[in-house]
C-alpha cells in the first residue's frame, strides 16, 4: 500500500525496512525532477513583473 510519509501508520501495515542510501539518492532525485517539472509548467505565471521596468515602445 502506498501513502504519504505524513499519514498516521495503520495497524494492518508492517514497517518500512530503512531506507538505503541508493534509495534515498533515487528517491530524492525523482522528486527533484517532479519539483523542476512543476517549475517549468507554471513558470510564466511564478515569474513576478517589476513595475519598475519600463515596457518597450512599440514601433
Amino acid at each position: 500500500m502506498t501513502r504519504d510519509r505524513k499519514d498516521l501508520p495503520n495497524d494492518s501495515c508492517k514497517p518500512e525496512p530503512p531506507e538505503q542510501p541508493q534509495q534515498r539518492r533515487e528517491r530524492k532525485q525523482h522528486e527533484s525532477e517532479n519539483q523542476d517539472e512543476a517549475l517549468e509548467e507554471t513558470f510564466p505565471a511564478s515569474d513576478p513583473v517589476s513595475p519598475f521596468v519600463p515596457a518597450k515602445t512599440r514601433d
